[in-house]
């Protein structure tokens, strides 16, 4: 008997007790009756999705050409888009797709879509049983199937990087956290037209983006749900609970947790309309760059992140947001060496450290990793919101530009209001950012050196 009459005497076997399943009436009496099964066949069963998966971990009936799956984060989103390409790859006709010959994954960079679709715990390479097990060549950006299909891996970096090619099916992971959103999407539905039924899923935790608002009401897109708690049991113990505990009924738990989308708030200085209108993709030359740093007053598991941000000004007086480097859980030798990394990646003046929280000492610290460069400290006499006003004034006269997308500081930003943030959190990001952007464009600057192009 071949390998593959073997797989399918098995799948047969299996698919048998799959259909009795539901019938058995209590997860204890289904764990039971898999158990009970020889062991190649339980291997078999392991491998059948829809036996484990939940109703809104699996496509929708009907006819859809996009398939969005929002969700918070833990709720097994990965692994509902890892086995819904397995199955387009192997025509299941459960899953109403074709793969057309070829499919697309699209991260919002390469190393992320390596690192979670394909070689994460839920990506790819996991779901897969050994002889249905695609040959990875990330040299190539390359997934290969015994059955001839070809995977190509793609970043929302590098839209352009999309023309040329054609897919039956593509799976879009994170969207709301691509760089360059409205580019990739269009290059996509351009690229999405092979085989049969082409379709594509989009998986991601939201935000409240156009891009999502104009998916929810179109009429080819079917939507649906699924939170963190509804895959508690495949969460470490205590996960959910603490989460819950922490964030739960607040707007970052609602968007975190629930997969809600989270409208700006009204009171709050910027709209996420407006960050989108400033976005770029590169700089031009830079006359001037600072790098920011507003350090913790402790490093302990709940204390508030070092906010580091690298910002620029052109000859134009236009100001360019480089860099979100922010930190979490940093000692200070920790948040120093990146705040050096960052200023020598980006050529940069100088640093900028509110020093209200160490004084002296931040100045020390970042010496003892670098004495050759320029510490400018500054102390913080008036609240976050009246520093933070004339910041988004720049924001409001279009005096500032956003090279690429930085979604944690772009989420604070939206969620800044007179009281802070909504869920109480310091916005150490935002600290950083409105340092740096008050040192470019609000202090009366010596005359700066020109840098080369």
């Amino acid at each position: 008997m071949t390998l593959t009459k073997l797989h399918q005497q098995l799948w047969r076997s299996a698919q048998s007790l799959k259909s009795k399943l539901p019938l058995l009436q209590s997860e204890t009496q289904r764990l039971e009756a898999i158990d009970a099964l020889p062991f190649i066949e339980q291997e078999v069963l392991k491998a059948d999705w829809p036996v484990w998966a939940r109703e809104n971990q699996l496509p929708p009936m009907g006819e859809w050409r996009t398939w969005l799956l929002m969700g918070g984060r833990g709720a097994g989103k990965t692994r509902a888009g890892a086995e819904w390409l397995r199955a387009i790859v192997n025509a299941d006709k459960h899953f109403l797709g074709d793969a057309g010959g070829r499919i697309a994954l699209v991260g919002e960079t390469y190393q992320d879509a390596r690192a979670v679709m394909i070689e994460g715990e839920s990506g790819l390479l996991a779901v897969h049983p050994q002889h249905e097990m695609p040959k990875w060549i990330p040299s190539r950006r390359r997934l290969e199937w015994p059955n001839g299909v070809i995977g190509q891996v793609f970043s929302a970096n590098d839209p352009d990087g999309l023309r040329g090619n054609q897919f039956g099916a593509v799976w879009s992971d994170e969207l709301a956290k691509w760089p360059y959103l409205e580019a990739t999407w269009d290059m996509l539905q351009f690229c999405l037209r092979l085989g049969n039924n082409p379709r594509q899923l989009v998986t991601t935790t939201p935000r409240p983006l156009a891009l999502l608002k104009k998916m929810l009401v179109d009429n080819t897109t079917v939507v649906t749900r699924s939170s963190t708690i509804d895959n508690k049991g495949n969460l470490a113990p205590g996960f959910v609970d603490f989460v819950t505990a922490e964030y739960g009924g607040t707007r970052l738990g609602r968007q975190e947790i629930n997969g809600e989308i989270i409208e700006d708030r009204e009171d709050a200085l910027w709209r996420r309309s407006q960050l989108e209108n400033l976005r770029v993709r590169i700089s031009p030359p830079l006359k001037r760059i600072i790098v920011a740093v507003d350090p913790p007053a402790t490093s302990t598991a709940n204390a508030d992140a070092c906010g580091i941000v690298g910002a620029g000004k052109d000859s134009e007086g236009i100001c360019y947001v480089l860099a979100d480097e922010t930190l979490h859980n940093a000692t200070p030798q920790m948040w120093a060496k990146k705040v050096v990394e960052l200023y020598n990646r980006l050529g940069a003046d100088a640093v900028v450290a509110e020093v209200n929280q160490g004084g002296e000492m931040v100045e020390t610290i970042l010496s003892m990793v670098d004495s050759t460069i320029a510490v400018r400290p500054v102390r913080a006499t008036r609240g976050k919101w009246v520093r933070a006003e004339p910041v988004a004034m720049l924001y409001a006269r279009g005096s500032v530009r956003h090279v690429g997308s930085f979604a944690k500081l772009e989420d604070q930003m939206c969620d800044f209001g007179p009281d802070g943030l909504s869920q109480g959190r310091s916005p150490d990001r935002l600290d950083a950012l409105v340092w740096a952007l008050h040192e470019l464009a609000l202090k009366q600057q010596s005359v700066p050196r020109i840098r080369p192009a």
